[in-house]
This record gives structure tokens, C-alpha cells and sequence, in this order.
């Protein structure tokens, strides 16, 4: 997203956590009080409270009832999450991204969108939105490259991120395209900013075959899963739920390649992106 874009979203977030400590203090509710009733714990109203974290729209909700603001906080996240350049059922997978330590993600068809380089997000948006305007495609590429930068901060998490070879292969965008996308990949390997394993075609039957899942643990919150189809996304904390994408998530790792094996074939894939280049 426009860093303009992005400065006035978080002010306006800004401006919602400051209407909510003022509201609660104004009610004589600590912030532990508050989450008790809306049911969750006092450091998430602090977090609401200081635009770290943005709350989901039944939570929202329910400090409208125990506060008594008449819909002011649901009215509010309503527009604050119109105006974002992401779905509604994605957006918190957003914000669980930058506050999450570990991000373990399984990715059956594509480059995931925290690795995208601006011209492979291109070509994804591009094929899915044929008729979209220039503007309404690059806002979607500025917003999944933000996404990304998670990954270059000091206190990124650790970022483990396995690939069925069938995303190496695919030409998104022609091969001059392939090239930079498997190029950063790898940079982002050697660097050790990310830890990759390829799932190669050779595996044949996988668990969880052809569905992508994210999984997310932090800090001060349980871990969660996501997982998505064409037009909505699931995001899971129920312990048994995660537990079995946990299991799931250890198969795929046995059966994939060694993260040097697998940096290799990501090197092997590139170069045979360029043989194709030089030839046409």
C-alpha cells in the first residue's frame, strides 16, 4: 500500500484505540476488566488500545455493549477495514503476521506472498483481475510488498516455508519474471532470513495434498492456522485443530528435501528459467 496510504490507516487506528481507553476509563474499566467481559485478556485492550493489534469485528462488538457506545466501534472497524487493501477474512492474518515469532507456511502452487517480488504479485493480481484499472493492481502489489517487509525487520520471526517444486515451475509472469522471483527466494535462504524446503514432484501423494496452511505461534497468545480457498480464509486457534495442521505440517517436512537439497533445486529451477530466456 501508498505509505500515505498506510500513515492515514494507522492513524486512524490510532484514533480507535485512544477512543477506547478513553471510553473504558470514563466507564472506571481497568483493561483487564474489560477483557474479562469481552473475552479476551487486558493486554489485548492494550493492544487495541495502543493500534499494536486491531481486534476482530465480534469483539468490536461486544465493547460497543459493555461500553454502551451504540455501534460507535463496530461503525468504525467497519470503515477502518473497507478502506484496506485487503479482504476482510484476510486482514487479520495481516496483523497476526508482524506480531507473530514464528510463521511455518505451506505453499502447494504459488510463491507465498510474504516472498513476492513485485513483478511475480503482478502477474498473480494481474491473472485473477483482467479487467481491473492500473491503480486498483498496484495498490494490491504495494500491499502485499508491505506484507514482505516483515521479513527484513530486526525482530522478523522465524520464517520456515515449504514449497511444492510445482511453484518453482510454474512460469508466473514468463521467465524473466521466474528468474528475479527464484533469485530472491534463494538470496532470502542464503541470507538466512528464511529457512526453505522444496517439496519435489518426485514425492508423488502429500498430506494435505494441493491446500495451503499458515501456521502462527507469538508470544503471549496460542498459535493458530490458516488456511484458505478461493473467495474465504479460516483462522483456526481451537488446540485439536491446530495440533493435527501441526502434524500435518511434520509429514510434509519429512517428505520434502533438506534445506540445502532444497535451495539447490531452487538455483536449478532459475537457471533453467534463464536457458529458457536466452533462447527466445
Amino acid at each position: 500500500m501508498a505509505k500515505g496510504a498506510h500513515g492515514s490507516r494507522q492513524a486512524a487506528w490510532e484514533f480507535f484505540g485512544a477512543e477506547l481507553k478513553r471510553r473504558r476509563e470514563n466507564a472506571g474499566l481497568t483493561q483487564v476488566e474489560l477483557g474479562a467481559r469481552v473475552f479476551v485478556s487486558g493486554g489485548y485492550i492494550g493492544q487495541f488500545e495502543q493500534a499494536i493489534r486491531k481486534p476482530q469485528l465480534d469483539v468490536a462488538q461486544r465493547i460497543d455493549e459493555v461500553l454502551q457506545t451504540e455501534g460507535f466501534f463496530e461503525r468504525l472497524w467497519q470503515k477502518l477495514i473497507k478502506d484496506s487493501p485487503f479482504a476482510a477474512w484476510f486482514q487479520a492474518v495481516v496483523e497476526l503476521e508482524r506480531l507473530a515469532t514464528r510463521i511455518s507456511e505451506f505453499a502447494p502452487t504459488i510463491v507465498p506472498g510474504l516472498l513476492q517480488t513485485p513483478e511475480y504479485a503482478r502477474a498473480i493480481m494481474l491473472a485473477g483481475n483482467p479487467f481491473a484499472t492500473d491503480e486498483y493492481i498496484e495498490e494490491k502489489v504495494r500491499a502485499r510488498l508491505d506484507r514482505g517487509r516483515i521479513l527484513k525487520d530486526a525482530t522478523r520471526p522465524e520464517y520456515w516455508v515449504i514449497l511444492h517444486e510445482c511453484a518453482l515451475r510454474v512460469s508466473v509472469g514468463g521467465p524473466p519474471v521466474m528468474i528475479g522471483q527464484l533469485d530472491h527466494i534463494a538470496k532470502l535462504a542464503r541470507e538466512r532470513k528464511i529457512l526453505i524446503q522444496v517439496l519435489p514432484f518426485t514425492a508423488g501423494a502429500y498430506a494435505a495434498m494441493g491446500k495451503m496452511m499458515k501456521l502462527m505461534e507469538f508470544d503471549d497468545a496460542p498459535p493458530t492456522v490458516y488456511t484458505e480457498s478461493e473467495l474465504s480464509g479460516n483462522l483456526l486457534d481451537e488446540p485439536a485443530v491446530v495440533k493435527h495442521a501441526w502434524e500435518t505440517y511434520d509429514l510434509l517436512r519429512v517428505a520434502a528435501l533438506s534445506p540445502e537439497a532444497s535451495l539447490a533445486l531452487v538455483e536449478s529451477a532459475a537457471k533453467d528459467f534463464r536457458r529458457c530466456a536466452s533462447s527466445t
